[in-house]
């Protein structure tokens, strides 16, 4: 009995850990997919440098009540899969938004964002978002355009002052 005891013990702890090194948390109800799909979705969210795991309910609100998350336990409820992302605040939510697009059967019930608590609705909204990379991107791309415009700027002088030079040699 003791060995039951301290592996669920092992469970609580690591499920904290995972929570509290989480910039990104999503909760789904995988109920219905089948063996195939939980791989393929498993697969998917290994590239994008996610963890899925299923986990008992009675485990994982023991973990969120010792860290103060216990707002997150009216999402479990029924056969719970947790994905867990360390780096990437959009990527769990964009791969389960799409997968769950294309199989009806999973659920998306809510989500820890950087320590606040999200309904299905916001985590849409998220996945919406651009990735980490599409938006280093952009803002680099907003950083160069002024030195570009000005890279511009100076070699067109430059041009006016090497014509207006040529015509008056000739």
């Amino acid at each position: 009995m003791s060995k039951v005891l301290e592996k669920k013990q092992q469970v609580v702890a690591d499920v904290k850990e995972k929570l509290t090194a989480s910039v990104s948390t999503v909760v789904t109800d995988y109920r219905g997919l089948s063996v195939a799909e939980v791989t393929e979705l498993r697969k998917q969210l290994r590239e994008a440098g996610v963890e899925y795991r299923v986990l008992k309910n009675t485990l994982v609100r023991r973990a969120t009540g010792e860290i103060g998350l216990s707002d997150m336990d009216q999402f479990l409820t029924g056969p719970t899969a947790i994905a867990f992302s360390k780096d990437d605040v959009v990527a769990p939510a964009k791969v389960l938004h799409n997968f769950a697009k294309e199989h009806k059967n999973l659920e998306i019930k809510g989500a820890i964002v950087e320590g606040a608590i999200v309904g299905p609705e916001k985590v849409e909204e998220i996945a919406s978002l651009p990735s980490r990379e599409g938006l280093l991107s952009m803002l680099l791309s907003v950083l160069q355009a002024p030195v570009r415009n000005f890279a511009y700027s100076v070699k067109a002088v430059a041009e006016q002052k090497e014509q207006t030079e040529t015509a008056s040699a000739e």
